[in-house]
């Protein structure tokens, strides 16, 4: 008689027990519940047709046409109110208008959810085919009347006070005659600028070659705003470790020329000089990349103050290397350029930011904390409290979120992508072409999970803030 073998081990016992059905005949429970499974299957079939190279870049082609249609449109209640040189179809109604640059939004969204579900099973377009469309659609959007947002009306009107010799940051638009004024939000007819120095100096130029003629001023902003986005565009395709990836998320990014050269806005002026300088401070160590990347970080500050999220990215990351050296130098000379600009209009330059800074924007949750607070214990405790708390939850969901991201990214350009994604995400005030700094250090990065939520964020708030100014989107 063979002697008992020993007792199988506690883990495999239990393993074991495990796969015995408890009845016979009872079928074992899915691996998912079904309406998971059939959502999961759906979404498949999805990708799986928009992952085609015949259908993403029509569809993201789709997408620009249909916001270049709401532009050539104007004035409509997506545009503002002024006709550009491509501006010549007959205005469209509000109810129309609503619907095509939704679709248009949506299109972009699906489009480019496509061309990198296409990159990712290996469709290798030529980059300079991809830089190349970009630069069409660049030339397009920027003579066409700016669409989903009222913002150079107003860089146009501190333009033309800066230019006539008055003081943009305690002057504002309703102060000018002429044609500017009318240009304007009300919400922001009344209120200084809260962009930097080397905002007001763009736009003094702009006003100064233009004279009374506002529509001039709007074109050559739209101008200088798309060569901005092409020139990042160029610097991103030859830094980046693919530069076909790169050019899909900038230069071809449908998306990203919907909200931001249509757009016509500031950050992508601030997403260029920042991305320069992450390239300058990869190069830690020696000093003149030291110093080139603090004078960038300064400019971009220069322009808007949200530039400083890359800086603390740039220095915490030096910081954790103890690199003190290094940071040092960057944050001296980012400070002094940064006060150098301010020195030439002095600290109430920054009092409009201080006023700025208690707005809430839909669809932000701070907007329901106010509303809940506000009767219970006052506005100026729930503003305070709501002060406080967001870059608390910002630098939380900067951490939660830093899993997403593959552990090989250079940590120079992961922190500033974390901080930006992060501020946008929980900042009371937010707007959809606040992503382009996020978006720039995402060029630079391998394909990340990341990436799906920076989009769906982009599109959710280009549909929620798509007007003129002078009213929310839906």
């Amino acid at each position: 008689m063979t002697a008992p073998g020993p007792a199988a081990p506690e883990h495999v016992r239990d393993r074991t027990a495990e796969q015995v059905p408890l009845a016979v005949g009872t079928p074992p429970a899915p691996s998912a519940p079904l309406f998971r499974r059939h959502a999961e299957r759906w979404a498949g079939s999805v990708a799986g047709a928009l992952g085609r190279p015949a259908v993403a870049v029509p569809l993201a082609l789709l997408g620009v046409l249909l916001m270049a249609l709401v532009a050539a449109s104007a004035p409509n209640d997506h545009t503002l109110p002024v006709r550009l040189p491509l501006s010549v179809l007959p205005a469209m109604s509000p109810a129309v208008s609503t619907r095509v640059i939704s679709a248009a939004i949506a299109a972009q969204a699906l489009g480019l959810v496509g061309m990198l579900t296409a990159l990712r099973r290996g469709w290798r377009p030529g980059v300079r085919q991809l830089f190349a469309a970009g630069v069409g659609a660049v030339l397009m959007c920027t003579s066409l009347t700016p669409t989903g947002s009222g913002d150079v009306a107003s860089y146009a009107a501190y333009g033309r006070l800066a230019a006539l010799g008055a003081d943009p940051y305690r002057a504002t638009p309703a102060d000018l005659g002429g044609g500017y004024a009318p240009l304007v939000s009300p919400s922001w007819l009344h209120t200084p600028s809260v962009y930097g120095p080397v905002a007001t100096w763009l736009q003094e130029a702009a006003g100064s070659l233009s004279g009374d003629r506002p529509w001039l001023t709007v074109w050559l902003l739209m101008l200088a705003n798309g060569a901005a986005f092409l020139a990042t565009g160029l610097l991103l395709i030859r830094v980046a470790g693919d530069g076909r990836r790169a050019a899909v998320l900038w230069a071809a990014n449908p998306l990203l020329i919907g909200v931001l050269v249509a757009g016509g806005h500031l950050d992508t002026f601030v997403a260029g000089l920042s991305v320069a300088a992450v390239v300058c401070a990869r190069r830690a160590g020696a000093w003149r990349w030291d110093v080139a990347a603090g004078v960038l970080i300064g400019l971009a500050c220069g322009i808007k103050v949200s530039a400083g999220l890359v800086a603390a990215g740039l220095t915490v990351v030096l910081l954790t290397r103890r690199a003190w050296g290094p940071a040092l130098r960057q944050g001296a000379t980012g400070l002094a350029t940064l006060a150098l600009l301010y020195a030439c209009y002095g600290l109430h330059a920054l009092a409009p930011l201080h006023a700025a800074s208690g707005l809430v924007s839909v669809p932000s949750l701070w907007l329901f904390f106010q509303d809940l607070g506000n009767p219970l214990v006052g506005a100026a405790t729930t503003q305070a409290v709501t002060a406080v708390a967001w870059p608390v939850v910002t630098l939380g969901l900067a951490w939660a979120l830093r899993g997403r991201l593959p552990r090989a990214a250079p940590q120079v350009v992961a922190v500033p992508l974390l901080l930006t994604l992060a501020w946008m995400l929980a900042a009371p005030w937010t707007m959809p072409w606040y992503s382009a700094v996020s978006w720039a250090c995402a060029s630079l990065l391998p394909r990340s999970r990341l990436l799906g939520l920076l989009l769906a964020a982009t599109a959710f708030l280009a549909l929620m803030h798509n007007t003129n100014g002078r009213g929310w989107a839906w």
